[in-house]
């Protein structure tokens, strides 16, 4: 049989096969330690990556805002505004995030914190609701992704849709 005709068969086969969950997305045992770097420039970034996740996400401190994010802050997030006034705004006013304690370590879990130049991305499992089936949920990945400038973020971007 050509291997063409025995592709479109595997193909056709495959076909009425039912996609099947992968693994759960899982965060690290110690997510605190992926924000270091032995190099000067990542650990500036990479700190003040930790302190957006630690201080403003998870936290809601908010008004903590101008020690991690320039004023012009750059965003792509298509629900918030650009600048740092827009991103406040966002979650103290339309999400209404309030204040909580500022925990000595990370809460969320995180599977990955990637550096590289002016650039941090970090990833964390996100549990949604199975559309198929409204009583189980399926985990997949969330990104934050910040360029960097003097030690500030200046520009982000993350999977969210309107």
């Amino acid at each position: 049989m050509p291997r063409s005709i025995m592709a479109v068969a595997l193909l056709i086969a495959l076909a009425g096969v039912e996609a099947r969950a992968q693994d759960p997305v899982v965060g690290v045992p110690n997510a605190d330690a992926m924000f270091h770097s032995t190099d000067p420039v990542l650990e500036r970034n990479k700190q003040a990556a930790y302190h957006i996740e630690k201080d403003l996400l998870e936290a809601g401190h908010w008004e903590m805002a101008d020690q991690w994010l320039t004023e012009r802050y750059i965003q792509h997030n298509p629900n918030a505004a650009s600048g740092r006034a827009g991103v406040v705004d966002y979650f103290t006013r339309v999400l209404k995030v309030k204040p909580k304690p500022i925990s000595p370590n990370l809460v969320r879990p995180v599977v990955a914190v990637v550096a590289e130049g002016d650039y941090v991305v970090v990833i964390r499992p996100r549990a949604l609701q199975d559309p198929k089936d409204p009583t189980r949920t399926y985990t997949t990945s969330w990104f934050d992704m910040w360029r960097f400038s003097n030690g500030k973020a200046d520009e982000h971007w993350d999977g969210a849709t309107k």
